[in-house]
């Protein structure tokens, strides 16, 4: 049930809280948590790397820790550290009370919390993946490969991606539509500018991702054919992979650079130098981030001509960082700097990030980019790139530490932690500029390197040192630490530290208000005017509270952990499929009895969730331009569905390219027939505008009109499903099945990616039918029937573009 959250000291608070700064905390525990482990991954590797073969790992075990290393490095640990600050802080710097939608919020982290536990349950599922953190294709499809543990490291981060999609959409909504009255959008806080970028890069980034791990889950356990086609498959995968993976480079700095203006800003004692220019450049940046993903690709067969484009907008995009770098040193410049523990980390992280940025306008370079791919200039300048990052946000993490904790740390103990940080950094990474000849991924190196190679293990076990150290300064903080001033920072002007330290459980006593032009706490919900509040607050009962707890979220989490951890497992029963000579009863019943196990707590978890009254009141004055007039989970359901669009837009690419690369007219259309198809196209039209009668009926309040419009969306929806079901029925006939060959693997995965979608609106409209005849739900507020009739919309828009596609073209 929904309702008040049990105190700080109660395990179950962690399990059901929704409040953002219970779920930053639960970020920043886990993030910490999964850098210890691939601390350790990297740890063991750097001792094997003393010297040249087989030291202590074997060359599989090499290979998963190196692979697994570099997936929770970049994906669990990176963005769901800045997620967690952004989670306490985002809200706190714009004057909300709380993230737009809560319970999607938790759910955000318990998915991100699967996504690690199915990681670690790889290793036990004869081993975990070790094709290389990019995956690259051929060595990610089975034949190379073939472990359940790496099916179940590809789903782990298709749970991620998952949990990122579902934060970007809240955070979207919040920063839009929640901000406090007169706060605009060019005056909000530097590291909300920046994690605003972030979710928008990762909106439409992570969806591109998210297309290609479907594609890849396919091939691993549904033995599909998209990247084991030679040539065409390899480089299938390397235009969609990267470009997720080059935006990815900048969802990962983007809150780093934003801690630095904000910590800049504070130990100078000014404003940031041409901050408006600083945020056009940020924007600069984030749109030209999906426009340079080629200059991965130099390696691969694409023409000069189109590798010279590239290599040009990849300079290009150097030139807006070139103005914020200058603009931080800028700001030092004419500043009066304070050398706190804070600032050191991020003073820090800017050296480091220039040597970074300056290697990599080498590998921008067509010839050069020949001869340094694949060695360890590349390692070098990649972590000269993301670890400043985690430079920076360990930063972050001192400066808002008071804020969060209430206790202040010893700062002889932050300054002596950056020593050793700084130190062990750079004898680690500086040698492989030096031992750049080294090939990548391989424990094999010419015996002349080998002493760069110590030096490098040395300054691997000196920066493990430096976060034990981190460690012991905000744990002994944490016990023993004065408590902290509201504001412990003399020149700090963001709106989380006019609060207590740490902040009360609703953040404010009043509401913040921006609208005389300085900060104002307002006791009261009039309008600035004088005039009457909105209708939204008049109507909310003086004893109205806004909710805090709900244990579905948690729910949700473990049963979509279960359900893909045995999904992972079922590679056998298609390979039975496939060879009709394999005995079915050798599959075993083990990992299908987990993935029914996992189907039913997750519906029945989904049930409760949308059953339960969960009260997540909208802020009844507001700054939300430029979406101004358009509801709360309006907008969140228009950012899910762009994101929805990318998945969808990189499938149907996917198939194009495919088309286009083995010759158009190579094969015979699948389905052979376009008959189906054009029933199905009318039968989803014609469901689309009883979408549209039911939403008329429920503005009307006419229950039987709204059952009936309903009804006849079911039972549309369901005669096409009928028919995409007979028409794979006829293909199954003749023994063509999804892995028969590449066309019908085209054929198969993108209708049955549209099928699904059907099918989850189906199950949300019966749920709904349930509710109107049990609840007279809808009748006083048509808005869920509206948003609804938005998916559905969506859904059949989709199918328009794939049947031209599959059954005319």
């Amino acid at each position: 049930m929904a309702g008040d959250l049990p105190p700080r000291t109660s395990i179950k608070r962690w399990f059901v809280t929704t409040n953002h700064k219970d779920i930053g905390v639960l970020y920043l525990l886990t993030a910490l948590f999964t850098l210890v482990f691939g601390g350790v991954l990297s740890l063991l590797f750097r001792i094997e790397l003393l010297g040249t073969g087989e030291i202590l790992l074997s060359a599989s075990g090499y290979n998963q820790a190196v692979t697994i290393h570099g997936l929770v490095m970049v994906f669990l640990f990176l963005s769901p550290f800045a997620a967690g600050l952004a989670n306490y802080l985002v809200p706190l710097q714009i004057g909300a009370k709380d993230l737009a939608f809560p319970r999607l919020n938790a759910l955000s982290y318990w998915f991100y919390l699967s996504s690690v536990v199915l990681f670690f349950l790889s290793f036990f599922q004869d081993g975990a993946f070790m094709g290389g953190w990019t995956m690259y294709a051929p060595l990610n499809i089975p034949i190379y490969t073939p472990s359940i543990g790496g099916n179940t490291t590809i789903l782990a981060l298709g749970v991620f991606v998952l949990s990122i999609t579902l934060g970007s959409v809240n955070f979207l909504t919040t920063i839009h539509y929640s901000r406090a009255e007169g706060l605009g959008l060019w005056n909000v806080p530097l590291f909300t500018w920046s994690w605003l970028l972030t979710v928008w890069m990762m909106l439409f980034a992570f969806a591109a991702l998210l297309a290609a791990l479907i594609l890849l889950s396919a091939d691993r356990v549904l033995l599909t054919q998209y990247f084991s086609r030679e040539g065409a498959g390899s480089l299938l995968w390397a235009h969609v992979f990267w470009f997720f993976g080059h935006p990815e480079v900048y969802i990962v700095f983007f809150p780093a650079l934003g801690i630095m203006f904000e910590t800049f800003q504070t130990f100078a004692g000014r404003r940031i130098v041409g901050r408006k220019w600083v945020i056009i450049a940020m924007v600069l940046v984030a749109v030209q981030s999906f426009l340079v993903w080629m200059h991965h690709m130099f390696l691969t067969t694409i023409n000069l001509p189109i590798k010279t484009l590239f290599m040009a907008t990849t300079i290009g995009i150097s030139l807006p960082f070139d103005l914020m770098v200058f603009a931080l040193i800028y700001t030092l410049v004419k500043g009066q700097i304070r050398l706190t523990t804070p600032f050191l980390f991020n003073l820090g992280a800017l050296l480091l990030f220039i040597l970074g940025g300056i290697t990599g306008v080498f590998l921008g370079a067509v010839v050069l980019d020949f001869e340094f791919r694949g060695t360890y200039w590349v390692v070098a300048h990649f972590h000269y790139v993301m670890v400043s990052g985690v430079t920076a946000l360990v930063g972050g993490l001192f400066y808002w530490w008071p804020k969060i904790t209430g206790k202040m740390y010893d700062e002889f103990l932050g300054k002596l932690s950056f020593a050793v940080y700084f130190l062990g950094f750079n004898l680690l990474y500086f040698p492989m500029f030096l031992a750049w000849e080294t090939p990548r991924r391989v424990f094999e190196f010419a015996p002349e390197l080998g002493i760069y190679h110590q030096v490098m293990t040395v300054g691997a076990f000196v920066l493990g040192a430096s976060w034990l150290l981190i460690f012991y300064t905000l744990g002994k903080s944490l016990v023993s630490g004065p408590d902290a001033p509201d504001n412990p920072w003399t020149y700090s002007r963001t709106l989380e530290w006019a609060i207590p330290s740490p902040p009360p459980l609703d953040n404010w006593s009043g509401r913040p208000s921006y609208a005389s032009g300085r900060l104002e706490f307002r006791e009261d919900a009039a309008a600035p005017d004088g005039g009457a509040v909105e209708a939204v607050e008049r109507a909310r009962p003086a004893e109205a509270h806004a909710d805090h707890a709900s244990i579905w979220p948690f729910a949700i989490g473990a049963g979509l952990t279960v359900m893909i951890a045995g999904f992972a497992g079922l590679r056998p029963l298609f390979e039975a499929m496939q060879e009709p000579e394999t005995a079915l009863t050798s599959v075993g019943a083990f990992y299908p009895a987990l993935t029914l196990l996992g189907v039913a707590v997750l519906g029945y978890a989904l049930v409760g969730f949308g059953r339960e009254r969960f009260d997540a009141p909208e802020m009844a004055i507001a700054e939300r331009w430029p979406f101004d007039g358009v509801g709360r989970t309006k907008l969140g359901v228009w950012f899910f569905l762009a994101s929805d669009v990318v998945v969808f837009g990189a499938v149907i690419g996917a198939y194009v390219f495919m088309r286009i690369y083995v010759g158009w007219g190579t094969w015979d259309p699948v389905p052979p027939s376009a008959l189906p198809g054009l029933i199905n196209t009318y039968v989803l039209i014609t469901s689309s505008f009883t979408v549209v009668l039911a939403l008329v009926m429920a503005e009307r309040g006419n229950k039987k009109g709204l059952l009936g419009a309903f009804s006849a969306t079911l039972l549309l929806g369901l005669t096409f499903l009928s028919i995409k079901a007979w028409e794979w029925g006829q293909e199954f006939a003749h023994d063509i099945y999804w892995f028969t060959d590449l066309q019908y693997s085209l054929y198969f995965v993108t209708t049955g990616l549209h099928a699904l979608h059907v099918i989850f609106g189906l199950l949300v409209a019966g749920f709904m039918v349930s509710r109107v005849l049990t609840a007279d739900a809808y009748l006083d507020d048509e808005r869920p029937v509206e948003y609804f009739g938005l998916y559905w919309h969506f859904v059949d828009i989709v199918w328009v573009f794939l049947f031209p596609l599959f059954y005319l073209f």
